[in-house]
């Protein structure tokens, strides 16, 4: 496994990747994934709850209700994206689904990114190629280096998110730099990388490359060397 802690130096390892594309991608990788938080998001949860009542209970009773809706109508892809959003918010909630000390997500907590994962791709099979940026982004995520490792998905989500945004920043083309990468997807990545170095300041160009190129190396050294080979 790619992020199993338990092997010799394997922690020293994940952690220098986590750094790596937090310095690219400004932390929203890490943390709740390209864009920043979801409007009604899991920190709205918690403090709306008063403290008496645990955000993962709450989110559960919410993503009970959305299931039982999308399935008594398949059809209706806004539930289904909805329902893809909570159980990544659900997924996100520290403690017995998200490690906040290792950054990483619990067995529960890869559970339940399986079945937003599962959420969403009935949620595309709808919208077909104009998904809910929203679920887009969580996807990017919960597909990504700290949640599933699908990286060909990542992309894919990424992508309608880059599609659907009228000037997206260096740091989100950096980011496809290194999941096109990981994706094996080896023109893509590379065209990402000049695109990512194009937009971003002339100062910071030089460093940015060298960013990428280190994430890229770290996801490589991490799986045990396999080189990117791809389309």
């Amino acid at each position: 496994m790619l992020f199993d802690l338990r092997g010799r130096g394997r922690r020293r390892t994940v952690q220098a990747i986590y750094l790596g594309l937090a310095i690219i991608m400004g932390g929203g990788l890490v943390l709740f994934g390209i864009g920043g938080a979801t409007s009604g998001g899991l920190l709205d949860a918690i403090q709306g709850s008063s403290g008496s009542t645990n955000a993962g209970d709450v989110f559960q009773k919410r993503v009970d209700n959305l299931e039982k809706r999308a399935k008594a109508n398949p059809s209706d892809a806004n539930a289904w994206a909805q329902l893809a959003v909570l159980r990544f918010q659900l997924a996100t909630t520290s403690g017995q689904n998200y490690d906040s000390t290792t950054g990483a997500y619990t067995t529960k907590g890869k559970a339940q990114l399986r079945q937003a994962a599962d959420a969403w791709q009935r949620h595309l099979a709808i919208a077909g190629e104009k998904p809910n940026v929203t679920a887009a982004k969580d996807m990017v995520q919960a597909y990504g280096v700290t949640g599933l490792r699908n990286y060909p998905e990542a992309v894919k989500a990424l992508e309608f998110v880059i599609d659907a945004t009228p000037k997206p920043t260096f740091q989100t083309y950096a980011q496809l730099a290194v999941l096109a990468h990981g994706a094996k997807q080896t023109r893509k990545a590379t065209l990402a990388a000049n695109k990512a170095v194009d937009l971003a300041p002339k100062a910071q160009r030089k460093s940015l490359r060298q960013q990428i190129k280190a994430a890229q190396q770290q996801l490589d050294a991490a799986a045990g060397g396999t080189q990117t080979t791809g389309q």
